[in-house]
């Protein structure tokens, strides 16, 4: 059976105990994770990477101490050789560019210290989540394009990296009704995947099923890879 994680922070713990100083995360969001992290280890330094103007901008309003955010790609990366002891990519890998996938990797290569790591986590394509949102997102060529770029990055002649773990587990999702799912999933800051009436129609058809008098409940299956700068 498969392990259900509430918070991935648990993961991250397992495999790297303590963390940082020095953290960088490329495609940070909302940066949920990292103000975890920093209340559980005290003294990070957090950067943290975002390409959404608008989620930028909110991450600029008034963030905690140890937290900077720059508006950059993982592609491209504003930061020093060898500074990072650290690299999160949380749910982010699959949305960097098919053809920046591989070139993002050597930039997180370029920015980690030798015997840094790089904590990589993807949504699985698989489950019932997953058949309600492909509707509207397929997201399976750039998932496995993703994996790929992973598999490509270790296998390569001279490759930087070496991989330390692999974990599998899934994550409970919780919507309190359609409209929640719709805001928080279908209508995203960084994306417009161009939702239609016919189009929203068949999504909350594919929802309704879900749907009980306590909401909407999923597990998302994820996989994380923990890969290690070579010295």
């Amino acid at each position: 059976m498969t392990r259900l994680v509430n918070d991935e922070i648990d993961i991250l713990a397992e495999l790297v105990p303590a963390p940082g100083p020095q953290v960088i995360e490329l495609g940070c969001g909302a940066a949920r994770m990292a103000r975890q992290m920093l209340q559980r280890w005290p003294g990070l330094r957090y950067v943290g990477l975002e390409v959404d103007t608008i989620q930028h901008a909110r991450n600029l309003q008034d963030p905690p101490a140890g937290m900077r955010f720059v508006a950059a790609g993982a592609q491209d990366i504003p930061c020093e050789d060898g500074q990072f002891d650290l690299a999160l990519m949380l749910k982010s890998l699959h949305h960097v560019p098919l053809d920046a996938m591989d070139q993002a990797l050597a930039e997180v290569a370029r920015v980690l210290r030798p015997g840094g790591y790089l904590y990589v986590s993807e949504p699985v394509f698989a489950g019932p989540l997953n058949e309600v949102t492909r509707l509207y997102n397929d997201e399976g060529a750039v998932r496995a394009a993703a994996q790929a770029a992973v598999d490509c990055a270790l296998a390569a002649h001279a490759s930087p990296w070496r991989e330390m773990a692999q974990r599998r587990f899934d994550m409970p999702v919780e919507f309190s009704d359609f409209a929640d799912f719709e805001q928080r999933m279908m209508r995203p800051s960084f994306a417009d995947h161009h939702i239609d009436d016919a189009l929203q129609a068949r999504v909350a058809a594919a929802f309704a099923p879900h749907c009980t008098p306590q909401g909407a409940r999923f597990v998302r299956p994820m996989h994380v890879r923990l890969l290690q700068r070579k010295s």
